[in-house]
């Protein structure tokens, strides 16, 4: 019988309540005549760890998760901590330390749940967004000078690789091809960003081409907003950038009801290491301790 190895990672506020109930579920699953178990190996860090140790995990953190065989996470952010250290200094530290490049966030609407779109039936809401995890907007490249001075300056750079935009087009393009429709969205800011978004959209019509079955098309950003809202039927896997993806990827879980029941991964899709999965919510201390927190996209 196999034994998986999960190692949860509650983080903070009601990551607490959520991680426990999802690990309830795979304990049910593992007790149904299954012939699998999970061991799991609980670390308690996030905020806590921060205001006892001065940083959201052990330097020898990503030793100790490396061997296991997936993450269950909670959620990183603490009132008292600034939002820059709770998600650089344990989120996406794994994130980033076990390469886990692909981000999948899959939205539907769910058995029960009062969405938004009252003109869209359930079937036409079934989404994967694909978002690049490793580098783009958040590739963690810029600096702040002259701090306090009139001449201060702060840059954030966006930094895309031809690797790194081939290894996530082809992620998306094998995952569409997978999926009923075989439906590729492209989502592009090229006509603004003349440079590492022109290279994007080359590179998808690029590795296309190893999919000749997958039917593709390109949508501005800020187009695929209204397209989501107004013809969401039209749309079935989607691939963007670092920052694009985080945005849309919290419009559609709003549209499918709520951001509190919806679901990610973090995949390392080679299998070199660990990948991490967790809900999509924040660490909401305002209901922490009330019994409202939804483990549903823990689930």
């Amino acid at each position: 019988m196999k034994t998986y190895r999960i190692a949860c990672i509650p983080g903070d506020g009601i990551g607490k309540e959520v991680i426990p109930a999802g690990q309830e579920v795979l304990q049910a699953l593992a007790g149904s005549g299954a012939d699998f178990t999970f061991s799991f190996a609980h670390f308690g860090w996030g905020g806590d760890w921060y205001r006892a140790h001065g940083k959201m995990m052990p330097d020898d953190g990503l030793e100790a998760l490396r061997d296991m065989d997936a993450i269950l996470f909670g959620s990183a952010g603490d009132p008292h901590i600034p939002d820059h250290i709770t998600l650089w200094g344990l989120r996406l530290k794994i994130c980033q330390g076990f390469d886990q490049y692909a981000n999948v966030r899959p939205t539907r609407i769910l058995p029960g749940i009062d969405a938004p779109l009252k003109r869209c039936a359930p079937r036409d809401l079934d989404w994967v967004i694909v978002r690049e995890n490793s580098e783009g907007e958040y590739a963690g490249v810029g600096g702040r000078a002259h701090q306090g001075h009139p001449i201060e300056v702060a840059t954030d750079v966006s930094m895309m690789t031809r690797a790194g935009v081939e290894r996530i087009m082809r992620f998306a393009f094998k995952l569409a091809q997978s999926r009923p429709r075989k439906q590729l969205t492209v989502v592009t800011k090229s006509n603004a960003q003349r440079h590492a978004m022109v290279m994007w959209d080359e590179i998808a019509l690029s590795v296309s081409k190893e999919f000749p079955d997958v039917k593709w098309d390109k949508e501005l950003v800020d187009a695929c907003t209204a397209r989501m809202v107004n013809r969401p039927a039209s749309l079935d896997t989607l691939v963007a950038t670092n920052l694009h993806a985080d945005i849309l990827s919290d419009l559609a879980a709003a549209l499918a009801g709520s951001l509190g029941i919806a679901p990610t991964g973090n995949i390392d899709p080679e299998r070199r290491y660990p990948s991490m999965f967790e809900p999509i919510h924040g660490s909401a201390f305002d209901i922490m301790g009330k019994g409202l927190a939804n483990p549903v996209g823990t689930f």
